[in-house]
């Protein structure tokens, strides 16, 4: 193995020992952490200079994808005029890893009287940082990884993968879904698979329905207005029932034309496949796919008929 490789390899094992050394030491400080984002009545503000501010801005996008208002505000900026930005009930996330960085010791003061609380990441646990924040998450890195022991590597990579885990456990405490993700990626591909059924339902006036006594031939008409090659039809016990144009050029060459004189009860097919419009609009394409039709009926949360789902709605979606 090259000298090269093994460099490599020297400085991923030295993160990887980091990052599980954190992870085995989480504590009731990680917990309280949690607490007061959660609780928090403001933003989320990370700030951080050098490769620890570049960390403060994924750890920022992060939480704002995720459901957490959240932005990176420089330090060096802020006490220039942008400490305007922090007002009262926001939460502040300092980073640093000696816990010293002047910029933001300076901050300190000015982001209490704004009525800010501050929560400090650092390596330090009895840095200046660590002893004026609310709250504190320290970690200990015993070697960066880089050859001169002088460029962040193991704490900058600690620090990221901390953000990460603020985050799915903030998301857990507020209940955060896959639908609340959708709507904070609308125009992402993974976004458009979040979709649910009822984003995209065809419902009222573009729903095909018809009654148990309607006559086919009339059924045929409402077919033909709403375009989806089928009609949902409302039987007496109030389940659903369903006539496609297979159906009608199945009919029509067995009965002739006298099939147009049968009412939509008597010959629609009785049980067809549903799908409820809280799931996921993947679900419903699947279904699609595996029954290998181009509608299915969509139910509401009350069991009622809400509408259609054709396949060119999913393919519109671009999620496919």
């Amino acid at each position: 193995m090259t000298n090269h490789r093994l460099q490599g390899r020297k400085v991923l094992e030295i993160e990887a020992r980091a990052i599980s050394s954190l992870a085995n030491s989480l504590d009731e400080n990680f917990e309280e952490v949690v607490r007061l984002i959660v609780a928090s009545r403001g933003r989320v503000i990370l700030t951080g200079i050098g490769k620890s501010g570049i960390i403060c801005r994924k750890i920022a996008a992060t939480l704002a994808s995720t459901g957490t208002p959240a932005f990176f505000l420089h330090p060096a900026e802020a006490i220039h005029g942008d400490l305007g930005m922090v007002v009262g009930g926001d939460t502040v996330i300092a980073i640093s890893n000696s816990g010293e960085t002047r910029e933001l010791v300076q901050l300190l003061e000015f982001i209490k009287r704004n009525g800010a609380r501050i929560i400090s990441i650092t390596g330090n646990p009895k840095s200046t940082l660590a002893r004026h924040a609310d709250a504190s998450i320290h970690y200990q890195i015993e070697e960066e990884g880089c050859p001169l022991g002088l460029a962040p590597m193991a704490s900058t990579t600690t620090t990221l993968a901390l953000g990460d885990a603020l985050a799915a456990a903030i998301m857990e405490a507020k209940g955060f879904t896959s639908k609340d993700f959708a709507q904070y990626h609308p125009g992402g591909k993974l976004g458009k698979r979040l979709m649910t059924v009822g984003d995209i339902v065809r419902k009222h006036e573009g729903r095909p329905l018809v009654s148990a006594d309607t006559l086919l031939s009339q059924a045929l008409i409402e077919m033909s207005e709403k375009r989806l090659g089928m009609t949902a039809v409302t039987l007496e016990d109030g389940h659903v029932g369903i006539i496609s144009d297979g159906d009608i050029r199945r009919l029509l060459q067995t009965h002739g034309h006298k099939a147009l004189d049968l009412t939509a009860g008597e010959v629609c097919s009785r049980g067809p496949k549903i799908i409820r419009e809280d799931r996921l609009a993947v679900e419903a394409l699947k279904l699609l796919e595996d029954h290998h039709i181009t509608s299915v009926i969509v139910f509401d949360r009350e069991d009622k008929y809400a509408g259609v789902v054709h396949l060119h709605d999913l393919w519109q979606t671009e999620m496919v």
